[in-house]
């Protein structure tokens, strides 16, 4: 036989963007207890509001199995002392398992006897063991942040004031904090009221009764058809964004979704401003038309129904207009701001007690800047736009919007830069430079804002490393991880030929210059490892499999066009349909490296080849040189890959008809010699040992 279970735990308003984590968090130790209880289940479904967390067991069982179980202890030798009586070591294994000597046995397995002992025990109520089970279930629970209340010793998310505990129509009784399981749980706050719930297959409906839609997936299937039946009556394009959504699907129980409007006279202000401050100060999604211009609309979504929604929305009207009215009271006041003035303002400000202000941190971010340049070769005119953009792009830092709205600098930057007549991709730099901005953002699309923006990041790593502040485990304060990724992306997406050294180069040279804690050296260190790991992710979300990448990282990567072109190919070989094909091509390159590595000198000497396989490999191999070495210099690896393959059938005649280790020392030299120039060519390509069949 078997019952439903349910657990409802009822708490004043979570934080929404902790609700989906507790949610899952307690469906997974749910699962965990009900499995190390040896309890059988159907499945567990997982519900959560802003005012509770819930599980609803489906067909859990109402005892444990009874169990038979077979231990392996120790081998006949051992078990047996020399009169053939049970020696320590058996008796010690019957204490263990609970049974009396006389119940071990032996048995055979794999040649050898083992002695055995058989435990039987009968399964457990499974009602017995809830009380315990579910109390320990909750307070084991953890949170991003945690609260106390009364004189309680428990720490949870939020206060407790209802618990509902049921198996079958019997309640589980315990109590947590002063309040006790019972079967009545509570309505939406407004609309519903208390209500009891007969049997855990009763709950949603009794819930949806009192105004509650405890399954997450209904309620936002539930706003999203109203928004969508919005859109569609009023020809709007609404912008949902996903975590808005999320937001606003753990802030309601019985959604609502309704529109109102705002004056015409604040789409004077840019819409990025407008948009984020409806977004995060009220939770709005904005209203564009077809082409992306926003309207002078807005929809929400009301934590109720649909009753008096003219007057809710005229509620949110008039909070958003004070909203907007500071908005464009700021803007307007940061006009009268000049970009000198704001820069003296940064002089003001600390970046890191140890790293000076943020001016010393853009003083430094655009000679690593203009140094990147003229690595380039780029012209002096846009050398003088890199350094221009470098050296402004944080004085929106001190404006009054950035200060009310963070997450608008940059966008604020490059309005208030186009306004002060900057030049066009200096203006669009100042935004661009902080780009990417989180995993799956945009690299900056023009060549300006994408070096001041490695300029800046490289920077704030290798400030960060020079006075050690180093990611370790889950710890990384100052997102190194993220903007190493960022400058890993951006190399890639403009294929610059721009080595990783050279990166560390400039960033450690200007840095040099202010005076470092640690030495060049041991900074240098640390960072080849650091984007090492960075390089090593980026391939692997590439879908390159580990060993191509254990084998192209070990040939370098401080091209990184160049990896991601070796990776690519490899790859494609490696796992293709001519994959057994290549193995042997693998075993050639590989025995060419093995032998190589004993090579002595470099120079080859064809007057000494004695063998026609010997001459027949040094002439398929120079006739080649200049096209792989070409496809090499193009980053057009498959190419180069195929060039080297095709000495495969000369490498496996040479081996076959050539003695490498020859007597004459001078003969053996100039084999070894040869091995080792064909093996530096494949050593470019990859460390092919480390690839696994």
């Amino acid at each position: 036989m078997a019952k439903d279970l349910l657990l409802e735990i009822g708490l004043e308003e979570v934080p929404a963007r902790f609700v989906r984590g507790a949610m899952n968090q307690l469906k997974d130790k749910a699962e965990k207890w009900l499995s190390e209880s040896c309890l059988t289940y159907k499945n567990v479904e997982a519900f959560a509001t802003p005012r509770r967390l819930a599980i609803l067991v489906r067909e859990l069982a109402e005892k444990q199995e009874d169990r038979n179980e077979e231990a392996k202890g120790p081998s006949r030798k051992i078990a047996l002392d020399a009169e053939g009586n049970w020696s320590k070591a058996a008796l010690g294994f019957a204490r263990s398992q609970g049974v009396e000597p006389q119940d071990l046995y032996f048995a055979e397995l794999a040649g050898v006897e083992y002695v055995y002992a058989r435990k039987s025990s009968v399964g457990a109520n499974t009602y017995e063991l809830l009380s315990d089970g579910l109390s320990s279930l909750i307070t084991s629970m953890s949170f991003p942040k945690n609260m106390r209340w009364g004189s309680h010793e428990l720490r949870f998310v939020r206060p407790i004031r209802w618990m509902v505990a049921l198996f079958g129509e019997e309640v589980v009784p315990f109590e947590i904090a002063g309040v006790s399981t019972g079967n009545s749980s509570r309505g939406h706050r407004f609309l519903g009221e208390n209500t009891v719930i007969g049997s855990p297959s009763e709950y949603k409906e009794k819930l949806r009764e009192q105004h509650v839609i405890v399954d997450v997936a209904e309620r936002e299937a539930m706003i999203l058809k109203q928004i969508n039946e919005l859109k569609d009556a009023k020809g709007w394009t609404i912008a949902i964004k996903d975590d808005l959504l999320e937001e606003v699907l753990f802030l309601v129980e019985y959604p609502s979704a309704l529109y109102g409007t705002f004056e015409e006279s604040f789409l004077g202000i840019p819409q990025e401003v407008l948009i984020t401050s409806m977004r995060e100060h009220q939770r709005y999604f904005p209203v564009l038309d077809q082409k992306g211009k926003l309207l002078p609309y807005f929809v929400t979504v009301r934590n109720g129904d649909t009753r008096s929604l003219e007057l809710v929305a005229k509620g949110n009207e008039k909070v958003l207009r004070a909203r907007l009215s500071d908005a464009k009271f700021f803007y307007e006041e940061d006009h009268k701001l000049t970009i000198d003035s704001a820069l003296a303002r940064l002089e003001k400000i600390v970046y890191h007690e140890e790293l000076g202000s943020v001016g010393d941190k853009v003083r430094r971010t655009t000679a690593i800047a203009e140094r990147i340049a003229k690595k380039l070769q780029l012209q002096d005119g846009e050398i003088a736009a890199i350094v221009r953009a470098a050296s402004i792009c944080k004085f929106d830092l001190v404006s009054q919007m950035v200060y009310e709205f963070p997450e608008l600098q940059g966008i604020m930057g490059e309005d208030y830069a186009r306004k002060a007549g900057e030049d066009e991709a200096v203006a669009k730099a100042i935004n661009e430079h902080y780009q990417p901005r989180f995993s799956g953002d945009n690299v900056p699309s023009e060549w300006t804002g994408a070096i001041v923006s490695l300029a800046d990041k490289m920077d704030t790593i290798v400030g960060c490393f020079s006075i050690g502040i180093i990611p370790t485990g889950s710890q990384d304060p100052y997102a190194l991880r993220r903007q190493a990724m960022g400058i890993v992306q951006i190399l890639l997406a403009f294929q610059m030929k721009l080595g990783l050294d050279e990166l560390y180069d400039a960033a450690l040279a200007v840095h040099e210059s202010r005076g470092m804690k640690r030495g060049s050296d041991e900074i240098r260190k640390d960072l080849i490892e650091f984007f090492g790991l960075r390089v090593k992710n980026w391939l692997s979300e590439q879908g390159i499999r580990y060993d191509v990448v254990d084998a192209v990282m070990a040939a370098g990567i401080l091209d990184l066009a160049l990896t991601s072109a070796r990776a690519a190919a490899v790859q494609t070989q490696a796992a293709g349909a001519s994959k057994a094909e290549f193995k042997l091509v693998v075993e050639a390159f590989n025995r060419v490296s093995n032998l190589a590595s004993k090579a002595s000198r470099s120079g080859i000497d064809p007057s000494l080849f004695e063998e026609a396989a010997e001459r027949e490999l040094y002439n398929a191999w120079t006739s080649q040189r200049d096209s792989f070495q070409e496809a090499i210099a193009k980053r057009e690896m498959e190419t180069a890959l195929q060039l080297l393959s095709a000495l495969k059938p000369a490498i496996s005649a040479y081996f076959d008809q050539v003695m490498v280790m020859a007597p004459d020392e001078k003969l053996r030299s100039n084999r070894l010699a040869m091995l080792a120039a064909i093996a530096s060519d494949v050593a470019v390509v990859a460390d092919f040992s480390k690839l696994v069949w």
